[in-house]
């Protein structure tokens, strides 16, 4: 089981919940310091801090899984066999968890994952299933991040024309997991640092219409001939610092 949650720190609550709730996502947790949204494919959790802290505005990579001890041994084991990888498990927090560590230094935690109502992995159906939550990996070495995502049981899905998935050789920066969520690997510098965005299997132009309803302000731009929902980033209040969000669109199926 392996799910992409990365936690994205915020004093805006509200602002977060009102564009996320606009995009489709679902809440499924709701404490004071504490939220939890499921998109169609993917989770994010909202995480309270001070207004003007060090984390305010930053997002944590970070997965959910099944069996942490299950996990651990399988991420160790492919991790010796590719030579970097590495998974710990520790006592957060939080609670029980697992650490890994890519080789040039970067680390995430993997925490447990809590079964659906009908004991199975699954999200929330309510959630549009055409929205799914990407995690991103910025780093210096693509190389060997790919290769941790690989050790974690991550899926590559190959750029257009590189060939099949499965095989070990597959040019990749985005891979699915199991069950739900998309992680990426974009160039980044130092030992590694998070981002997050979104994918939408639909049309962005309504989802742009949906989301201006809300109060949010958003605009398809083509990048690369792709195009791209960029809408303004809760954080910012007028701060620079903090881009806007991207929504993708979801690439074409075969």
């Amino acid at each position: 089981m392996l799910r992409v949650r990365p936690i994205h720190f915020t004093s805006r609550l509200d602002a977060w919940e009102r564009l996320l709730t606009g995009l489709g996502l679902v809440k499924t947790v709701d404490e004071p310091t504490w939220r939890e949204f499921d998109a169609g494919s993917g989770r994010l959790a909202l995480h309270f801090v001070e207004q003007g802290s060090a984390e305010d505005g930053t997002t944590s990579f970070g997965v959910e899984v099944g069996d942490l001890k299950e996990f651990a041994r399988r991420t160790k084991e492919a991790g010796a066999a590719e030579g970097g990888t590495n998974a710990e498990l520790i006592d957060a927090d939080h609670g029980p968890s697992c650490r890994i560590t890519a080789a040039d230094g970067f680390s995430f935690l993997a925490d447990p994952a809590t079964r659906a109502a009908d004991g199975g992995w699954g999200g929330s159906a309510e959630a549009d299933p055409g929205i799914a939550v990407v995690g991103v990996w910025f780093s210096e070495d693509a190389v060997a991040a790919t290769r941790t995502l690989r050790d974690i049981g991550a899926r590559p899905r190959p750029l257009p024309g590189s060939g099949d998935a499965d095989t070990d050789t597959a040019e990749a920066e985005a891979f699915t997991a199991k069950n739900g969520g998309i992680l990426m690997v974009g160039a980044g510098t130092g030992s590694g640092r998070a981002g997050l965005g979104f994918e939408y299997a639909g049309d962005l132009t309504v989802l742009r219409e949906r989301l201006s309803e809300a109060g949010n302000e958003a605009a398809v731009i083509e990048e690369a001939a792709i195009p791209t929902l960029h809408v303004a980033n809760p954080d910012a209040d007028g701060v620079a610092a903090h881009p806007p969000l991207w929504i993708s669109a979801a690439p074409a199926a075969g």
